[in-house]
């Protein structure tokens, strides 16, 4: 990859292994809008970013992020998009744990696994619970026009970034409930407590062996297994992580087992076959799953 800065803007040419599109629309982050075919704008870590991708006249995969330095791009934006990682080798590993992915890997070959804000990514899976992926957005963005920062746009557009836990702290359960976030506004509000006060740290849970760090997480109201696991890979790196909901479950079963199968026994079957790949592995087949109705 070629990386330069240019008129406020920041270039990579010969993106590898990068889809901005399937990057975003792959169920893994919500603070994002569409304006075009794999043109967005997004926020993260009280951070605008306006990315844009495209093929040049010599058909090189080219990815431009609007208004931004080489100093913010080193400092946040290449971690967020994880752009160290080799997911070439990823993939490799991943198929070689099981070759019967090839077909979703391949169609799905330029996403990458987010590195988020924890506690964005916490309080955004809590409200994902019984959700659709537009809701989901819908009351995220809600959320931080209402209690989030104020960001003004070189274009005199205002922007708002996600809340942070301090400001969440002041907002009791009847104001979540008017943020249409329905039964999960307790459960909302006791993650902030829970956050606020330390009893959950990323820090110590970033230290804990991956069981370990569930159980923690799971000591939140409303948080089961699986917005757990979506934490711990999106918010915490545990690669791991296997995140099994509805869609999985049927995307498992068509793949491997046949019948109906309980949760729990997916989830030890994936991290038993795909080892410390099992988050990406799981990306590859939710996003492809989803998009082909496999299992539907």
């Amino acid at each position: 990859m070629n990386i330069y800065s240019e008129d406020k803007k920041v270039i990579i040419e010969d993106a590898k292994d990068f889809d901005i599109e399937d990057i975003l629309e792959c169920g893994q982050c919500f603070h994002f809008t569409r304006l075009d075919k794999k043109d967005y704008e997004l926020m993260a870590y009280g951070r605008y970013l306006h990315i844009k991708q495209s093929l040049d006249d010599s058909r090189i995969n080219r990815v431009v992020l609007y208004n931004t330095t080489l100093d913010d791009y080193n400092e946040i934006w290449a971690k967020y998009f994880d752009m160290e990682a080799d997911y070439s080798d990823i993939k490799a590993k991943v198929l070689k744990s099981d070759d019967r992915l090839k077909e979703a890997v391949d169609a799905k070959a330029g996403i990458r696994i987010l590195k988020q804000d924890f506690f964005e990514t916490l309080i955004s899976f809590i409200i994902s619970q019984n959700k659709q992926i537009p809701h989901i957005k819908q009351i995220v963005h809600t959320i931080s026009e209402r209690y989030g920062d104020k960001l003004l746009l070189s274009d005199e557009r205002t922007v708002y970034t996600f809340p942070s836990v301090e400001r969440l702290y002041e907002v009791s359960e009847d104001e979540l409930r008017e943020c249409k976030v329905g039964f999960r506004a307790p459960y909302i509000r006791d993650a902030v407590c829970k956050v606020y006060s330390g009893e959950i740290n990323e820090e110590r849970l970033r230290g804990m062996s991956f069981n370990d760090a569930r159980d923690e997480l799971m000591t939140i109201k409303g948080v089961g297994e699986k917005v757990a696991n979506c934490v711990l890979l999106y918010g915490l790196s545990f690669t791991n992580a296997f995140p099994v909901d509805v869609w999985m479950k049927r995307i498992m079963e068509y793949m491997y087992f046949g019948e109906d199968t309980k949760k729990e026994v997916i989830e030890s079957f994936a991290y038993e076959r795909y080892g410390e790949y099992a988050g990406y592995a799981q990306q590859y087949l939710f996003y492809y799953g989803r998009e082909n109705g496999l299992g539907k």
